[in-house]
Order: C-alpha cells, then structure tokens, then sequence
C-alpha cells in the first residue's frame, strides 16, 4: 500500500469511543496502511462524549468557518484534529454544536435515536468532503464504516460527482450488523432532495431504516466489505445482487492481508 492514500470515514473510532466491531475496525484497518507506508486520514463525527481534553482534540481554524446548508439552514462546520498516540496517525474531527455538542453519540439515555440523526449524517457526509477539498488531498480510496457515514458515497456520487479532485478516487464501504429499530427522520428523504438529488437515487430513504441506508451506500460504492460475521439476510442479498466486487468476513486477526489484497486487485486493480 507504500504511497497510496487512502481516506476512511466512520461513525466511530477507537480510542475515542468504546470498542465496537465498527469503532475497532476503524482503527485497525487504517493502522495496518500506515504502517505499510500508505497515506491515510480518518475522519469522524465529534460527539459530545468524547473527553476532548484527555484526547487532546484542538480545532484547526484555517479548516473551519464554512456553513453547509442544511435542508436550507446555514450551519457553521467546525473541524478538530487529534493524533492517535504511539501510531502518528491524524483523526479529523466533524463538529457543529447544534448537532455534536449533547453528550451522547445516537440515542438518548433511554435508547432512543435522536431525532435530527438524518441532519448530522447530511452534515457529516457534506462537512467531509468539503474539508478533504479544503486539504486538497486527493485519495486513491475511501472506506466508509458505520451507518452516520452511510450517505457519503451517494453524496459523492451525487452532489459532488463534478468534483475534480474525486475524479480517481474508488469508494469503499464496509457493511456491518450493527443497526438501528425503526427509521429515521419520516422528512429525510426531502432533505436530501434539498440539494437537488433525483428522486431516483434515493428512493430507499422514503422509509429511511438501516437496510434502507445501507442499501443506498451500495448502491454508490465501487467495492464491499462484509464487516460483521452476521449482516442483515436482506443487504446479504442486495450486496451479491449489485454485482460489485466483495470480500467475505475478516476477524480482526486476520484481515490484514486479505484487506490489501483486495484493495490491489479488485478495488484499485
């Protein structure tokens, strides 16, 4: 991987959160390219419940300052970096204190979604390619984990598809088994629409469940990853359906090279 670049974005990354298959993930893939001598940036969402004085976390003011346009509300993008101890590698942070400043990730204390979790992931999706311009890095890969993320490859596709600086890049997208009950936003579908994305791309999200989400990030990725053991029967289908170049379950003890390989060939290759 020595020299390729390669831009993963998640909902979650250990240490900043606590291990999950995502968050886990999230970390291993991109250490194991760093030390291969690629080039790599994470970028994640900054919730209100990571210790932004233990991690170090600081906001990097040449990269804030723009307002995304929400469902036709202006707001402002916030972006914060930190480095992960021990491996060099940097971690960019989303952040808007309308939608990352409650102290929680997804749900409330009772379980339940928050209700603007639609909003934060158009935001997240928009605040990082709009930062990745701003950096004018251009990656040979992006690898997208966790559903927050999930509307990153259409936007890319979509509402960014004249962007030059995305021209080679090769999306990713690791499906996992870790969902959400329910639906989202009943609106998102419109606020979507918003920024003139045809109906046709999107359909799914007229009920914008985790199926829903996942099946229209495959729908505009280049390449899968089966991330979890066990995913949903019904994006199993879709998944080998779409045709798309797949790899099958990786442990995080052997995913390594089997990651690589894949990349090479049949994402790149």
């Amino acid at each position: 991987m020595k020299d390729k670049r390669i831009l993963y974005v998640s909902s979650e990354v250990v240490p900043y959160l606590p291990e999950t298959e995502i968050s886990s993930m999230s970390f291993e893939a991109p250490r194991m390219v760093n030390q291969q001598g690629g080039q790599i940036r994470i970028f994640m969402p900054r919730y209100g419940n990571i210790n932004e004085r233990r991690h170090q976390l600081h906001e990097v003011i040449r990269l804030s300052g723009i307002n995304l346009v929400i469902n036709d509300l202006d707001m402002p993008l916030i972006i914060k970096v930190a480095s992960i101890p021990k491996e060099r590698i940097q971690v960019y942070f989303i952040d808007n204190d309308e939608y990352f400043k409650r102290k929680a990730t997804l749900t409330d204390e009772d379980g339940v979604l928050f209700p603007d979790n639609d909003e934060r992931a158009i935001f997240f999706a928009k605040g990082v390619i709009e930062t990745v311009k701003k950096l004018n890095w251009s990656p040979d890969i992006i690898h997208v984990h966790g559903w927050l993320a999930s509307l990153l490859p259409m936007y890319l596709k979509q509402y960014y598809k004249d962007e030059p600086l995305f021209n080679e890049s090769k999306i990713v997208t690791s499906i996992y088994n870790q969902s959400f009950d329910g639906t989202l936003n009943k609106d998102m579908i419109n606020k979507v629409k918003f920024d003139n994305i045809e109906e046709s791309h999107i359909k799914e999200l007229e009920k914008p469940t985790y199926n829903s989400l996942m099946k229209i990030a495959i729908d505009h990725s280049d390449a899968l990853i089966i991330g979890s053991e066990e995913i949903p029967a019904e994006l199993d289908s879709y998944l080998k359906d779409s045709e798309k170049p797949f790899l099958d379950y990786k442990s995080k003890d052997e995913f390594g090279e089997a990651y690589v390989e894949f990349y090479n060939t049949k994402v790149l290759g």
